[in-house]
């Protein structure tokens, strides 16, 4: 027996097999340290040989362990809407999970490659063709205005913002995220901006305002356009702002420029090539585009695009990320120079986290709306994205491109 193995709390074996298979695989701990609150009220703890996040997973019952069986880390997802486990701090949990997850997860071969080919079967049914997309957009964003008021800021912006200093607050750290954006795009008062993927918005309200332009927003989503529409009418944009309901595929017509915020990965994978051509014809010759994407990383691509992983399942459907290599060469495929990537993974993180916060705080109004199994859901989602940023297993890019 190893110095390690010695070390380990010794499991009851008065508990069940799945709770003990559970500890049993905790214990091969690497990085971080965690605390396990048993049922039955018991404790046990476990430290890994390299330093990390120290957290706690409190175990409601067998059937979190049984989903992890099953359905891997989608499994253990579906455990915590479901109540079966709960920590006092879930990103924090997560974060440690994604840093050990290749020496916790256990595998049944059987069981799942059944649940993998089941999970990408409901995946593929979801892509992104026109019909598709709509109701994809919709499955997300047509949520609810009531909703996303509980907890997005005055800007109603539901992307990452970008803080220049720590202690700003978010709506002033989304309106520096625009200017960035708009900086990208070189326009002057009168040019023509293209948005694809307007949100509730928030930048073409900005952009008209800071730089005296006209902006066209286009979205799939009825409830954002109803809100873009009436916000833009009370600041007085009506004659500079429209927004339409439209799909990027079906524009017409050249603009200045083009801008593009956290959509691409909307998209889906067989559909880059037209997305990255929408955006090339949309542009006058030597127009440029600014756009903000979530990045994966390069080394982790060809495991993530054979999975289907939480946020395809229940947040996003028909999403997909790209790496920065692979969307930089999608992009000059279809005409476009890209130019001056910058990463901002750790603001992204710090935006979920405040994300996280408004949703708690909003939590018993959420109930009301849905119901706890949906709260529970959202806030993994969060968690689960801050803790994708923190780890480095995603990223976010503002990047140009440049119509050849």
């Amino acid at each position: 027996m190893s110095k390690r193995e010695e070390s380990l709390p010794r499991v009851n074996e008065q508990l069940p097999w799945l709770l003990r298979l559970a500890l049993s695989r905790i214990g091969r701990l690497r990085y971080g340290r965690v605390e396990v609150l048993l049922p039955n009220g018991q404790r046990r703890e476990f430290e890994g040989e390299m330093p990390g996040p120290s957290a706690t997973l409190r175990l409601c019952g067998p059937r979190a362990m049984g989903r992890v069986l099953t359905g891997g880390e989608l499994g253990f997802a579906e455990g915590f809407m479901n109540g079966d486990w709960d920590t006092p701090d879930l990103a924090n949990l997560i974060y440690l999970l994604h840093l050990n997850e290749e020496y916790l997860v256990p595998q049944v071969p059987g069981v799942t490659r059944l649940a993998r080919a089941w999970s990408g079967w409901r995946h593929r049914r979801r892509r992104n063709t026109r019909r598709g997309s709509r109701r994809n957009i919709a499955y997300h964003y047509d949520l609810g205005n009531d909703f996303y008021g509980l907890w997005l800021d005055e800007t109603w912006t539901y992307s990452s913002a970008v803080f220049d200093t720590p202690e700003v607050d978010l709506a002033g750290a989304q309106r520096y995220k625009y200017q960035l954006l708009l900086d990208r795009l070189e326009v002057g008062p009168g040019d023509h901006i293209l948005e694809v993927g307007c949100g509730w918005g928030g930048f073409a309200r900005y952009a008209a305002q800071a730089a005296d332009v006209r902006v066209t927003g286009i979205t799939l989503s009825t409830e954002q356009l109803a809100f873009a529409r009436d916000r833009a009418a009370e600041a007085g944009l009506a004659d500079r702002v429209d927004f339409r309901l439209q799909d990027y595929r079906d524009v017409r017509g050249q603009f200045d420029a083009v801008a593009s915020i956290e959509m691409y990965e909307a998209v889906g994978e067989d559909y880059w090539p037209s997305y990255f051509r929408a955006i090339q014809q949309a542009l006058k010759p030597g127009g440029r585009a600014a756009i903000q994407g979530i990045t994966i990383d390069h080394a982790q691509f060809p495991s993530y695009r054979d999975e289907v992983d939480f946020i395809q399942r229940y947040i996003f459907p028909g999403g997909m990320l790209a790496s920065p290599e692979i969307f930089e060469r999608q992009a000059r495929e279809q005409g476009l120079m890209p130019s001056d990537a910058r990463f901002y993974g750790d603001h992204y993180a710090e935006t979920l986290r405040r994300w996280h916060q408004g949703t708690w705080a909003a939590r018993q109004a959420i109930r009301r709306q849905f119901d706890d199994r949906f709260l529970r859901m959202w806030r993994y989602y969060l968690a689960y994205c801050e803790a994708g940023f923190r780890s480095g297993n995603i990223d976010l890019m503002q990047i140009t491109l440049q119509r050849t």
